[in-house]
């Protein structure tokens, strides 16, 4: 009898994780973790093969605290999947919507569906996590209260969906990385568009930042990506997280990547992945 691998992702089952690792993977078995720590962990130490973690949304922006764990995970990033956030409006089985007064969920999901929330003149009701709240309902049923979440945690928790899909925007998109921890694993085929990621912080000189991007503006390389966060609660100690559109092989990013080391105290490649075709749909 074979065992599915496994593929960690942040939440609980039926997150729009859940469902990204069931849309992309379908033949591995998407393994729930309570913070984003333990999905890193869970993937590095080889309890799954995979991890499938959010680092933007094209509303909300960035992921918070992603950034941090990634340079020191131990992990490399080897895709990502962009993938579009419907939610769905849901409660106990027989329920009406007419009956409904009340709509829970995670504030970000509330304040994404507002313009249908607003038309249906309910109360809402703040909860830690989107596919939570359809569980927390399945436990405690209540003909007058609804949740928000992904179609999936419908499915898992016995709801009926009252509403589909209504988030106010239809652009409304994640971006997910996925992460192994094999150290070297095998590149992207060369026909291949491909994404680098690193991160680097710059030497305590003048104008360091501006001589550290010269490289990829003299060498014609294509910089998607460029997010500076603090490390260590300390304001002169300022990491970059960057992606560029190219892969190190390449002269122009070997050329950029050297000018951009002379005036670096760190820098680490972090991955080197496709492109997500929909990538240029966002």
């Amino acid at each position: 009898m074979s065992v599915m691998p496994k593929i960690a992702f942040q939440g609980e089952p039926g997150a729009n994780s859940h469902e990204a690792c069931r849309t992309y993977f379908p033949g591995y078995e998407a393994a729930p973790c309570a913070t984003f720590e333990e999905a890193f962990d869970a993937t590095k130490s080889g309890a799954c093969e995979l991890g499938m973690i959010p680092v933007e949304n094209s509303i909300a922006g960035r992921v918070a605290d992603v950034h941090h764990l990634l340079p020191s995970s131990g992990l490399k990033i080897i895709g990502e999947r962009f993938k579009p956030i419907r939610f769905q409006l849901m409660a106990n089985k027989g329920v009406k919507l007419e009956s409904v007064k009340t709509v829970v969920s995670m504030p970000i999901a509330l304040s994404q569906c507002r313009k249908t929330l607003k038309k249906l003149g309910v109360a809402t009701e703040g909860f830690g996590d989107t596919a939570g709240s359809a569980r927390a309902l399945a436990q405690n049923p209540d003909p007058t209260r609804a949740a928000i979440a992904p179609a999936l945690a419908a499915e898992i928790y016995g709801l009926d969906i009252l509403m589909k899909d209504i988030e106010d925007e239809r652009t409304n998109t994640t971006r997910f990385l996925v992460m192994t921890a094999d150290p070297t694993p095998p590149p992207p085929p060369f026909t291949t568009r491909c994404i680098t990621s690193f991160v680097f912080r710059v030497r305590n000189l003048p104008a360091a930042l501006y001589k550290a991007m010269g490289g990829f503006a003299t060498n014609g390389v294509n910089m998607t990506k460029l997010e500076s966060y603090m490390e260590d609660g300390a304001f002169t100690a300022t990491t970059f997280y960057a992606e560029v559109d190219a892969r190190p092989e390449d002269r122009s990013l070997a050329l950029a990547f050297e000018e951009l080391r002379f005036f670096s105290e760190k820098f680490e490649i972090l991955g080197v992945f496709p492109a997500d075709p929909f990538r240029d749909r966002v």
